[in-house]
């Protein structure tokens, strides 16, 4: 049943093994780059500035989602590694309903006090209506939504991983049709890209309820759970890491866009939304690559194969520094012409986003190592090395240089922020690596 974990390790067979989660990553990239075209091009620029605004709402339901879906399959996929295939079952099922608790929670919270939770985030009197239409129609679908963060490493654990990028593709595809429907046909503005992205990413976790309960020819599938709250806490403590770096990215993008409306105001916004685009587009194969992989980490560990579990970790720092290099060169030299992809050159938005990418670019050479990093100690369920890694990446280094880089270099020292606390974040990487590499036996 275990079959799908228990693989050669060579190069090109984990290329294949994280290839679909990859794929899955940057296909949902492009189907938010084109959801912001959609509005971009049909609302307006200060459309695209509310989007931005509204956005930590949708990290915080990514939050809770990755946190259990992250942390319960690390428990999951070495309780496999074990042959306690029930035992992790039970384990996934109690784990999704936690998960449906949680978002239900989460939606009843924001419905209620919305306007005061959009005014933290940043919106002003002029962008409130806007960020009140998408984040009121969103919030009735965030406990479904929730359902689509949490499934797609049960998936890779299956070894359905292709499956799973074929659910999530159908969910972006049917979120970016119903965009060109709501605001393109019916002319429904924001409310109409809310209520795209709600059923869009809902139905992404209503087929992944259906598969994981009807379809028992796996190891991972729906079963009645036994009630375990040390199994609720130690995923929560496993993916610790995963809803750090969301809601930390939640918590710096209310902070980057208070600062940024105080120094350029909406055209500001617009320009940080449009690099901040480019920034999850070109590194999502990174994360999809740390995710699609962690499976086999967790599988082998359990299993005290330590030989494979070195060649795992020496091939993926060779690939994801070989891709940072990449990465970095398109953003710097190719910037012009990304940027176009959502702005007039004549606008003003425009030259913000060109000056601003070029200074955001260094970023990415140390971004991917720093993301595998933090997917690597929670396979190993160190969630407490995890999450640190990821607050001090995602809030500590980037807060703290949001707050003293703008005040002597105004806009430059906004996007010097993340390069910044990207390259503080290396050293921290690379110290825990050494500190734990005779512990866990991966170098």
């Amino acid at each position: 049943m275990d079959a799908p974990l228990n693989r050669k390790i060579t190069t090109a067979g984990l290329l294949r093994f994280a290839a679909p989660t990859v794929f899955g990553m940057i296909l949902l990239e492009i189907f938010g780059i084109i959801d912001g075209l959609f509005v971009v091009h049909l609302i307006g620029t200060k459309a695209l500035s509310a989007l931005n605004i509204t956005f930590p709402l949708i990290l915080g339901v990514v939050a809770i989602g990755a946190m259990f879906g992250a942390g319960g399959n690390a428990l999951t996929a070495r309780q496999l590694g074990q042959k306690r295939e029930n035992d992790a079952r039970q384990n996934f099922s109690l784990i999704m309903i936690a998960a449906m608790i949680a978002g239900i929670l989460f939606a009843g919270i924001m419905l209620l006090f919305l306007t005061p939770v959009l005014s933290f985030f940043g919106a002003d009197e002029e962008l409130m209506p806007l960020c009140h239409d998408f984040a009121h129609v969103y919030s009735f679908f965030i406990p479904l939504t929730l359902f689509s963060c949490a499934f797609p490493m049960f998936y890779i654990t299956r070894g359905q991983a292709v499956l799973g990028t074929i659910f999530s593709s159908l969910g972006g595809l049917t979120h970016i049709i119903l965009d060109y429907v709501f605001i393109g046909i019916y002319d429904m503005g924001l409310r109409g890209a809310g209520l795209a992205t709600g059923i869009g990413y809902s139905l992404i976790g209503i087929i992944g309820f259906i598969y994981f309960y009807f379809n028992r020819n796996g190891n991972i599938y729906f079963v009645r759970p036994k009630f375990r709250p040390y199994v609720i806490i130690k995923t929560c403590t496993n993916g610790a890491s995963e809803m750090v770096t969301n809601l930390s990215i939640c918590i710096v993008t209310v902070l980057l866009n208070n600062i940024v409306m105080r120094l350029a105001g909406s055209d500001g916004v617009a320009a940080i939304t449009v690099v901040l685009y480019l920034q999850t587009s070109l590194t999502s194969a990174c994360f999809g690559y740390s995710i699609g992989i962690s499976p086999l980490i967790s599988y082998n560990y359990g299993k005290r194969d330590f030989g494979r579990l070195k060649r795992i970790f020496f091939r993926s720092v060779k690939m994801l520094a070989c891709a940072s290099l990449a990465v970095f060169l398109l953003c710097f030299w190719k910037a012009d012409r990304l940027i176009r992809l959502f702005v007039e050159p004549q606008t003003t938005v425009y030259q913000m986003a060109l000056i601003g990418c070029r200074l955001f670019a260094p970023c990415f050479l140390f971004m991917g190592l720093n993301i595998f990093a933090s997917a690597l100690f929670t396979a190993f369920s160190n969630g407490k090395v995890s999450a640190l890694l990821s607050f001090c990446r995602t809030f500590l280094f980037v807060s703290s240089a949001l707050v003293i880089l703008p005040y002597f270099w105004q806009m430059t020292g906004v996007w010097l922020s993340v390069p910044a606390a990207e390259a503080v974040s290396f050293i921290m990487t690379v110290y825990f690596i050494k500190k734990y590499k005779s512990f866990y036996h991966f170098a």
